[in-house]
């Protein structure tokens, strides 16, 4: 289990955050920020013939207004990340490296969160 709270510092422009412990399962969790309103899940499977299956969520509500309306309602965003691996033939250090090339190629000046969420690929 993470520590309780996880604390994570500030990267602007996302504000530190202070995820809470509020539900735990044997695999899983629920964390909120309630200061900033952010929800972390976090979500774990294993089995003998399909391997693992990691998952961590974060997301967020917030009060809109709908430019065809008018109207204001509340929208959830989300941004997940999940790795998946085979019963074996990885290591726990194999697995590590993948997941982290993943970050790395994301946050590469020639990728960027930015440049992927306009559709580029």
């Amino acid at each position: 289990m993470f520590a309780d709270p996880i604390a994570v510092d500030a990267h602007s422009p996302t504000p530190a955050l202070s995820f809470a412990l509020v539900d735990a399962g044997t695999l899983s969790s629920q964390r909120l920020d309630v200061a900033n309103g952010y929800t972390l899940n976090v979500n774990h499977s294993r089995s003998t013939s399909s391997g693992e299956k990691h998952y961590m969520q974060i997301q967020i509500q917030v009060s809109a207004t709908n430019p065809l309306t008018g109207g204001t309602s509340l929208q959830t965003g989300s941004a997940s990340i999940s790795a998946n691996f085979p019963a074996f033939g990885f290591t726990q250090a194999a697995k590590a490296a993948l997941v982290q090339a993943l970050w790395d190629t994301l946050n590469d000046d020639q990728v960027t969160i930015a440049k992927w969420l306009t559709y580029q690929s």
